[in-house]
């Protein structure tokens, strides 16, 4: 199955927000399985998204069927204000109803490396698979102002051919340790979802979706689920500069 790559394009973030939240619960009304697993990304990008679904969709969803998990996660204790898990809970996880063991953070305070074993293992002992890697049903990502996603960064774009789950990357300016979720679990999704809304944005989306020769240093070009959809949900702002 190929990729099946789809760009939607709307006037403001809060309906960029209300289409995937309407994904989500489309998947939960279509799909039989009795767990759905969501890979969550983090950053400020998915707020917006987070706070529709612990409003609007806060009793519609059945949240005792999805399992949440994070595509990557600062190195940093749950408590601190740059964690990815941190801020889930605060917007999404302390407003619905979800069981405790449905909710599979990466320990940010733990030892990176042995911390990337441990969360490459739940995922194998946890998640169907397909070949080799483990499947999520869906991983929602962000992209930074230098085109990394997950925390994938523009050096380190060996990290789409590595052979774990998860690695610790770098950030390239503050040094700051990270796990995250490697391209092959990334690109093995049976659907991605990205979140760009913003005109600090635009080259970047721009320079991916006129596959210009610039596209090919960046970390979110390479995200091509090679049997799954991908749909970039983009806000004018951020679409303003595709040709």
């Amino acid at each position: 199955m190929e990729t099946f790559t789809e760009v939607r394009i709307f006037s403001k973030p809060k309906k960029v927000f209300n289409a995937i939240a309407k994904e989500i619960l489309k998947l939960t009304q279509n799909s039989t399985q009795e767990i759905i697993n969501i890979a969550l990304s983090g950053g400020n990008s998915p707020k917006g998204l987070f706070k529709k679904l612990s409003s609007k969709y806060a009793n519609e969803i059945p949240w005792e069927r999805i399992h949440f998990w994070w595509g990557d996660e600062r190195c940093v204790s749950p408590e601190d204000e740059q964690s990815n898990y941190k801020m889930t809970v605060d917007y999404l996880l302390s407003k619905i109803s979800i069981p405790a063991e449905n909710i599979h953070r990466i320990k940010g305070e733990a030892d990176p490396e042995e911390e990337a074993v441990r969360y490459s293992k739940e995922m194998d002992e946890l998640l169907n698979s397909r070949g080799e890697n483990p499947v999520f049903d869906i991983i929602l990502l962000g992209l930074g102002d230098d085109g990394h996603t997950a925390s994938i960064f523009p050096d380190q774009l060996e990290l789409f051919e590595y052979k774990h789950n998860c690695a610790v990357a770098q950030h390239p300016i503050t040094g700051q340790k990270r796990i995250t979720i490697t391209g092959n679990v990334l690109n093995n999704a049976s659907q991605i979802f990205f979140l760009v809304t913003g005109e600090n944005k635009s080259m970047r989306i721009a320079e991916i979706m006129n596959d210009n020769e610039a596209a090919k240093l960046l970390p979110a070009y390479y995200i091509s689920p090679t049997n799954g959809e991908l749909i970039w949900f983009l806000d004018e702002p951020a679409a303003s500069q595709i040709s």
